[in-house]
């Protein structure tokens, strides 16, 4: 079978891509994969079982509240279970992950959250949970590539319980568009909040000042320029 080859890689007639390295080599390639992926796998469930509880207690007693409860539930369970997941595999069991949610955490309650509406926060908490299935999905695949198959059917039965809690916590964009005044109240409500989004505010109608005096001088040159046109 002719096969061609781009960048150092084979390709062939059925047009997968060959490797040239040896089987060590991407065994060890595949091993560095699963663990970098098990690291951030910490980090974040850290953030599903934190993030969520903070809008969830913001929110009140609210169906959206509830809706981000139910996932942070279910990261404090798969949380529970990852360490003896990880080391029965001579994978990282993460602190380091941990940490870093943690890190993140604790710099968008102090920081972030300071400069969000309720609503921007709420799919801020939503993206990170995406986030979360996209990096499982893959993790299934390469431990599937690996030949790993309890590893691939765990990442199927995560898939399976947070697919549906994360569609419901969407699901809830709805309770907001119902109710514009609260989706636009301040994630966070206090002295420093309302010192940071006036700040913000500020510099917002400063940049629209400013692009409106641009576009005032725009136009005067080129109506100069069409006089000038003309007088020629």
């Amino acid at each position: 079978m002719q096969e061609l080859q781009i960048d150092g890689a084979a390709i062939g007639g059925d047009g997968v891509e060959r490797s040239e390295a040896g089987p060590q080599q991407e065994s060890q390639e595949g091993r560095a994969f699963l663990a970098n992926l098990a690291r951030e796998l910490f980090q974040t469930e850290h953030s599903a079982r934190t993030h969520p509880l903070l809008e969830a207690e913001r929110l009140g007693d609210v169906p959206p509240a509830q809706a981000m409860r139910a996932v942070s539930a279910h990261a404090e369970a798969v949380l529970s279970e990852l360490p003896s997941l990880m080391a029965e595999r001579g994978l990282p069991v993460s602190a380091g992950g941990s940490a870093v949610g943690e890190a993140f955490s604790v710099l968008r309650d102090h920081l972030a959250d300071h400069l969000l509406s309720t609503e921007k926060s709420y799919r801020g908490t939503l993206l990170g949970m995406r986030h979360g299935i996209d990096l499982v999905e893959l993790l299934q695949y390469v431990a599937t590539a690996e030949g790993d198959t309890l590893l691939a059917a765990w990442c199927a039965r995560w898939l399976s319980a947070r697919r549906p809690l994360v569609e419901a916590a969407a699901g809830e964009l709805a309770w907001f568009a119902a109710r514009p005044a609260r989706a636009r109240r301040a994630a966070k409500d206090g002295p420093v909040a309302h010192l940071l989004q006036g700040l913000v505010n500020g510099f917002e109608r400063a940049a629209q000042q400013l692009r409106r005096l641009a576009a005032t001088a725009e136009a005067r040159t080129k109506g100069h320029g069409a006089q000038g046109s003309t007088a020629g």
